[in-house]
């Protein structure tokens, strides 16, 4: 990999990893994108959200060119992005070319990187991009690629006949499930578990909406991305392991109701003013009740069996 300490200029690629409690993970992806066939300057910033598993002092002693910023409390995921892009400079002056939000439960092979950016600069009409995205068994992580959830979507979802019919383009269309895998597609959001983008897109568009402690964030964000023009694209030639869950497993039940918090918040700001208020009642009451199931179900399994909600 190129140099990953800042010059005097903007970098070409800045990533920024925001970590809680993953020490040996967050190892091991710094180690694969130090692996990385990448040329041009790039700088790596490790946001810390008050790990008690000695995540810091880790990359400290292991690679001391990442940057470490140690918050004083677990801030959110989308408070500690913010930290680490205005570090990389994105909110003031000229911006890196690209930045990167990754999760540090993600393994990345020598030519992820590059590929990606080759990608973004082959559409330059490109906002946002991101990777195909596995999980250990090999299944898609369907949360890679998505629509918004819009009042029509999430109906679909909270009654229950986006399980029923995955694959209808109607009913399925949340997570996308009648696309091609292995096929390029424009879409309406990808997952900030691995979002690149242009510098001065984000610039343009603004951070990171805070309200979202964890989840809905980067929904949210390629919502406002389509919003000025751009376009978001899946991209599965390139091909992404990721872990998913590794920190807020700790946490189930908090996760659980930041989920389905990030659902309501999401729709209270993008679509509630121009949706029939019975309806607003019906997706807010639904979103109540499967959150409540969902916290019910979770207090019914054995400690070692517990889940986080997946988007």
């Amino acid at each position: 990999m190129g140099n990953s300490v800042v010059g005097q200029g903007p970098v070409d690629l800045a990533i920024v990893i925001v970590n809680y409690n993953t020490r040996d993970l967050l190892r091991d992806c710094l180690a694969s994108i130090f692996a990385s066939r990448l040329e041009g300057s790039c700088a790596v910033y490790v946001v810390d959200n008050h790990s008690t598993d000695g995540s810091a002092a880790m990359v400290r002693a292991e690679f001391p060119a990442v940057h470490v910023i140690e918050q004083p409390a677990n801030t959110g995921y989308a408070a500690a992005n913010n930290v680490g892009l205005r570090a990389a400079g994105v909110e003031g002056g000229e911006p890196p070319r690209y930045v990167l939000l990754l999760n540090p439960d993600t393994l990345l092979k020598p030519d992820d990187l590059a590929q990606m950016l080759a990608f973004m600069e082959a559409h330059p009409q490109a906002g946002a991009a991101g990777p195909k995205l596995v999980r250990q068994d090999g299944s898609l992580d369907k949360a890679c690629r998505r629509s918004f959830p819009s009042p029509e979507s999430a109906f679909y979802r909270l009654s229950g006949l986006s399980r029923l019919f995955p694959r209808h383009p109607r009913f399925g269309r949340y997570n996308l499930e009648y696309l091609d895998p292995d096929q390029v597609a424009e879409v309406d959001s990808i997952v900030g578990a691995f979002m690149l983008m242009p510098g001065a897109v984000v610039q343009q568009v603004g951070l990171l909406d805070e309200r979202f402690f964890m989840y809905g964030e980067d929904i949210d964000l390629c919502f406002r991305i389509k919003e000025r023009g751009y376009k978001v694209y899946y991209n599965p030639a390139v091909t992404v392991l990721h872990y998913k869950g590794a920190s807020s497993r700790q946490r189930s039940t908090p996760t659980i109701i930041h989920f389905y918090r990030a659902m309501a918040l999401f729709h209270d700001k993008h679509y509630r003013a121009r949706t029939f208020f019975l309806l607003n009642w019906l997706i807010y009451l639904g979103i109540v009740i499967l959150g409540a199931l969902a916290l019910l179900r979770n207090a019914l399994r054995p400690a070692g069996h517990k889940r986080v909600a997946s988007a």
